[in-house]
């Protein structure tokens, strides 16, 4: 009996090693973001303009992802839809020039990033490196689909960035300046994950990875990430390729390009004025 208990476990071991070998897959995310604590302040939007914001952006942000990987790359693209227009005239339109569309592709073994991103109808190829997450690994545990996953959590402190943004966004408010937004007081950010380490790969939506095992669920802020399909090994080897197209930029260089072109389009109250 026990000369069968270690073959059976010696097999398993080796089953186990040469899975991690071969393993290349498909994940397939949707994403939804709770738009609660957005609120306007403007005396031209009404409490029925205001659900209505709330319920379009809500639906913005309704999303498709496919996560294709290997052992140690893989490649992340939003799935693009069209809609067809609704014809209620008095429905308010949320459109967004950047993000929709982008290829984000992971190398976790050199620790690297590449993503193509389009900003007011420019292109851009964003490179640098990823961040190490600190994951703290807890005890939970549940069922995902066919997969038992484990819960891990991540908590970012308050930057120096959004302290400063507050601060002057009270002291325009302290002066009876009008803000398109309202903001709250930023607090700690605390992103819990769960991960299933019968997939043992390090990787998940956006540029989450660091895990012992693919993140199947993800809880960011506002934003919920779900994994509803998964295909291991698929018949048709799956290729992954690094973006290529864009002006080559570092990501703090990405985010300086995104708050000079913003800041051109606010007035002096922070407003920001669409112009034809």
């Amino acid at each position: 009996m026990k000369s069968k208990r270690t073959l059976t476990v010696l097999l398993m071991l080796v089953s186990v090693f040469v899975f991690s070998q071969k393993l290349q897959g498909i994940a397939y995310y949707s994403s939804k973001t709770q738009m609660k604590n957005i609120k306007i302040e403007s005396k031209d939007f009404t409490g029925e303009m205001q659900e209505q914001m709330q319920k379009e952006l809500t639906k913005a942000f309704e999303k498709n992802y496919i996560l294709q990987f290997d052992n140690h790359e893989s490649v992340y693209k939003e799935e693009i839809t069209l809609e067809t227009p609704s014809p209620n005239q008095n429905q308010i339109a949320i459109v967004f020039s950047n993000g929709s569309g982008s290829t984000l592709y992971k190398n976790t073994k050199k620790q690297v990033y590449i993503a193509e991103e389009d900003f007011f109808d420019k292109e851009f190829l964003v490179k640098d490196s990823l961040k190490s997450y600190h994951w703290i690994l807890e005890k939970d545990q549940k069922m995902i689909g066919e997969y038992s996953c484990y819960k891990a959590k991540l908590i970012i402190p308050v930057s120096d960035k959004e302290k400063s943004d507050y601060e002057a966004y009270k002291k325009k408010k302290d002066e009876g300046k009008l803000s398109f937004f309202q903001m709250e007081e930023p607090k700690e950010t605390v992103i819990e994950a769960w991960y299933t380490p019968e997939i043992p790969i390090s990787n998940g939506p956006e540029k989450y990875w660091g895990l012992p095992g693919l993140i199947l669920e993800l809880h960011e802020s506002q934003t919920t990430y779900i994994c509803n399909k998964i295909v291991l090994n698929p018949t048709k080897k799956i290729k992954i390729e690094e973006p290529t197209t864009g002006k080559k930029v570092t990501q703090k260089e990405f985010e300086d390009i995104q708050e000079k072109k913003l800041k051109s389009m606010m007035n002096e109250n922070g407003v920001i004025e669409i112009r034809q």
